[in-house]
């Protein structure tokens, strides 16, 4: 079972981490989240039923501990000096910050979209998942998550360009 595990690990590590920061946009948070997701995963491997692809499995438990972390989180507020004493300073203030507005202009656009278009467009770009996939995590067909992902981009790109149409 150990090497099962490794396999695993070593096959998953890296796309589940994808996920998990798509999710949390937080590099440390994903990190540990992956590691919790493996070691949960590895607890319950015997049960693991083959039903979908051991990479939904693993996203599908990382889904869940996501979840986890957000209730804790809502109940624990951070203490703001920890938060700021953990910031850097930027080599390129004026590149970072442009940089920056756009994801947060991103960001905004994404949360306006309804939480299965998002969840798609995350796992399909973030997770980098197959859309057979991402059916699979969402319970759905292949073309269902191909037809959610080009119309979550479409209402993206309206967002992010004020609702004028592209072109």
């Amino acid at each position: 079972m150990a090497r099962r595990g490794e396999d695993l690990y070593e096959k998953h590590a890296r796309s589940v981490y994808r996920y998990l920061f798509s999710l949390s946009g937080e590099p440390d948070t994903a990190e540990d989240l992956t590691q919790e997701t493996f070691c949960q995963a590895l607890k319950s491997l015997d049960t693991f039923r083959g039903d979908c692809t051991p990479q939904v499995w693993l996203c599908a438990i990382a889904k869940r501990l996501w979840y986890k972390e957000l209730e804790r989180r809502s109940r624990t507020a951070p203490l703001e000096e920890e938060h700021l004493s953990s910031l850097t300073a930027p080599d390129n203030p004026e590149g970072e910050a442009e940089r920056r507005e756009d994801r947060m202009a991103l960001y905004r656009s994404l949360r306006q979209l309804d939480p299965e278009t998002r969840e798609v467009i995350y796992l399909r770009l973030a997770g980098e998942f197959s859309f057979r996939e991402v059916g699979e995590l969402m319970g759905q067909s292949e073309v269902w998550a191909r037809v959610w992902f080009y119309r979550g981009k479409e209402k993206l790109a309206k967002l992010l360009t004020g609702g004028r149409p592209n072109g």
